[in-house]
């Protein structure tokens, strides 16, 4: 149409084409426009509804909270925190988006809004952004770091989707377009477009802003309830019928789930131990599972934990009843070492003795025999009797009830022969006569394991060449210094026939005791 030379009529008939071609590219516009208008409304329309929406899921987690704090308060503080979060980013924008048309006298009227100069000035000074453009991407960074900070790690599919929706383009904030050039992220989506499609877009951010707000709202309700029934909050149990078992006995118990997460967590106890009250800090303290028990292992026997733990049910205090017991016993503190055919009591002599059985406590172990007495826990006396051997039979009830009895035999053994001693001395010794004379006759048990006191009532003395004299008592009498001085040097005086006694046990007769011979030096 625009080569070569053309008549009036046919540039005439080429004019009228392209004012044709204009008024349809107009006409397109206008209703692109109003397109764009109609989508903003709907975008309103829905942003309302999930503002009602969202406020009845807060409600619902509020209510939630004052009923079970242990599970939703901390959700609830979470809740408000994005809420206020979203609300002020949401008035911003809306703040905005009414100064983009304030001076549209019918806001309606879409078709006239066509123009981009508003944002282009508000935004763009130049090459670079104005202050408000910079105020822009700031709130869309804040807000989006300042929500993700407070669903943490807990929500991974709500902080996905919030990045997403606030993506402002690659890691240095640029966008590509089609002609494969990056423009920043706000030229891409706000420089040049009519003021219509702008306004859409912002509404479509306040979207996004409400979307955000109620996926975390459901997250946090639905993912408590998920939480609650999580194998993750679990911790496997063993529950056993008794506190212990033995060889060869039939194991009875059974592997349990029980819950350690806070909402397991118990309001409050009141236990008591063999009847005895427990206080909350010192015996015992609440934990996320039940209570954590800081008790002693007492004395040796059966304990019973008795009680209820408190725990909050929909608003609603509910009691669990508490009744377990646990048994004690004695701790060892050496090794048990027997040597073979050494079981041996010596008669005259209280033999110490302890009788345990092992996994019984002191409490239930009884233990009899001829000449055996308890003391206290496990430990006994034997004075055996006649006879060359005595058993010892211990029997024991266990946990269960069942009862359990070992028998033990010892020998009898008398005391050995005492060996009579001067001075200490024992069996031939050297030293003057005065010595002799002013020295005190005993008797001695070498090498035996019991620590007896030995008195001497009497014994015989004999000098060579005189008469043997009878004493009584353990020194030298009158007569027998007498003797004493007829001895010459180098004559063995001989003590012999001493009689000795046990002192807390005079009944009991000691075998002969050995003689002392002293060899006078002077």
């Amino acid at each position: 149409m625009a080569s070569g030379k053309l008549s009036p009529r046919q540039k005439m008939i080429n004019l009228m084409y392209l004012i044709f071609i204009a008024m349809l590219a107009l006409n397109m516009s206008k209703e692109v426009l109003a397109a764009f208008g109609l989508m903003n409304e709907k975008l309103e329309a829905s942003n309302n509804k999930v503002t009602e929406n969202n406020l009845a899921f807060l409600e619902n987690l509020e209510t939630k909270a004052s009923e079970d704090a242990a599970k939703y308060a901390e959700l609830y503080e979470d809740a408000q925190k994005i809420k206020q979060l979203s609300k002020e980013y949401y008035d911003y924008l809306e703040e905005l988006k009414t100064e983009m048309v304030k001076d549209i006298e019918d806001p309606e009227d879409y078709q006239i809004m066509d123009k981009s100069d508003y944002l282009d000035q508000k935004f763009f000074q130049g090459d670079n952004l104005a202050p408000q453009g910079k105020e822009f991407m700031k709130r869309i960074t804040e807000y989006r770091t300042q929500v993700s900070a407070i669903l943490g790690e807990g929500f991974p599919e709500v902080k996905d989707a919030l990045n997403a929706r606030f993506k402002t383009g690659d890691d240095s904030g640029k966008v590509e377009r089609r002609d494969g050039a990056k423009v920043d992220w706000i030229n891409y989506h706000y420089e040049g477009f009519p003021l219509i499609a702008s306004l859409t877009k912002l509404t479509s951010m306040q979207s996004d802003i409400k979307a955000t707000e109620e996926s975390a709202l459901k997250a946090m309700l639905q993912g408590e309830l998920t939480s609650q029934v999580s194998l993750s909050n679990f911790s496997t149990l063993l529950d056993t019928e008794k506190s212990a078992f033995y060889s060869g006995e039939k194991f009875q118990g059974s592997i349990v789930l029980g819950k350690t997460d806070k909402s397991a967590k118990p309001v409050r106890a009141d236990l008591k131990l063999d009847g005895r009250k427990l206080n909350e800090g010192r015996d015992y303290q609440l934990e996320e599972g039940g209570v954590k028990l800081l008790i002693g292992a007492g004395s040796p026997g059966d304990h019973q934990i008795s009680g209820i733990l408190v725990y909050m049910q929909d608003g609603n205090e509910k009691e669990v009843p508490v009744k377990n017991s646990f048994s004690t016993i004695s701790k060892p503190n050496a090794a048990l070492i027997a040597a073979d055919k050494m079981n041996v009591v010596y008669r005259g002599v209280s033999n110490p003795m302890s009788i345990t059985i092992p996994g019984i406590p002191n409490n239930k172990v009884s233990a009899s025999a001829t000449g055996l007495s308890k003391r206290s826990g496990s430990s006994y006396v034997m004075n055996p009797g006649k006879g060359r051997t005595v058993t010892i039979t211990a029997s024991g009830t266990l946990p269960d009830g069942q009862r359990v009895s070992s028998r033990s035999e010892f020998r009898i053994k008398d005391i050995p022969r005492p060996a009579g001693a001067i001075r200490g001395e024992t069996g031939s010794t050297k030293m003057p006569r005065r010595n002799l004379e002013i020295s005190t006759v005993g008797a001695v048990l070498e090498d035996f394991d019991f620590d007896l006191n030995l008195a001497i009532s009497g014994f015989k003395f004999k000098v060579p060449g005189q008469p043997t004299v009878v004493v009584k008592g353990g020194k030298l009498d009158s007569r027998a210094k007498s003797a004493l001085k007829r001895a010459k040097r180098g004559d063995a005086v001989q003590i012999f026939d001493i009689q000795a006694y046990i002192t807390n046990n005079k009944s009991y007769k000691l075998k002969k005791v050995s003689p002392v011979i002293v060899e006078i030096t002077n």
